[in-house]
């Protein structure tokens, strides 16, 4: 034995140390003998076709994965390109609406022809109204409320005393919340007086 860092090396001659190996079903494997050659060739084909068969079998599980990764991602891609379906079946009777409202302008008599056309849109306004509301659309309430500039987009300041200060005067363009998540502020208007 010799020493060095501390660790002490020791010289094994691994012809002798090592211990003979051992078959578990024959005990000590002669390597000059022929049954141990033909036991060995027999358990290397079985080894062999163990390999094969679990070779095979991964292959084909790879294979089921592969198809079955595929058909996942092509069926989102099918459900996102139809997903707006429902959406879109709510809005053709509004469009129905319009289509008869026109229909009901392009007459001559112009007097009541007038007031149909104005009932028309009036009933498409609803229809339009509904059909948002049905999908989680609701509009965002401004006016006389304060302003607020997480769902409020100031475009003026008016100097007035009708309103309290900071508080919305008048709306240019409604704003929306698609559940709770907002869609588009409300472009307001909002009141500044010297009061406070």
């Amino acid at each position: 034995m010799a020493k060095g860092n501390g660790k002490t090396e020791v010289n094994l001659d691994l012809d002798r140390e090592l211990p003979a190996a051992e078959d578990e079903e024959t005990g000590p494997i002669s390597i000059t003998g022929k049954a141990g050659d033909e036991s060995a060739a027999s358990e290397t084909e079985k080894l062999r076709a163990e390999r094969d068969a679990l070779l095979d079998r991964l292959a084909r599980l790879q294979a089921e994965f592969d198809n079955a990764r595929k058909r996942a991602v092509r069926e989102q891609q099918e459900f996102r390109e139809y997903a707006a379906a429902d959406v879109i079946k709510n809005f053709l009777p509004i469009l129905d609406s319009f289509e008869r409202a026109l229909k009901a302008g392009g007459d001559s008599n112009s007097n009541s022809n007038s007031n149909d056309f104005r009932n028309g849109i009036e009933l498409i306004y609803r229809q339009f109204q509904d059909a948002l509301q049905k999908i989680g659309v609701q509009p965002i309430v401004s006016v006389g409320q304060a302003f607020d500039p997480r769902v409020h987009e100031a475009v003026e300041m008016v100097d007035t005393s009708e309103v309290p200060d900071h508080h919305v005067l008048d709306e240019l363009q409604r704003g929306y919340k698609y559940k709770e998540r907002l869609l588009r502020p409300a472009m307001v208007r909002v009141a500044r007086n010297a009061r406070g």
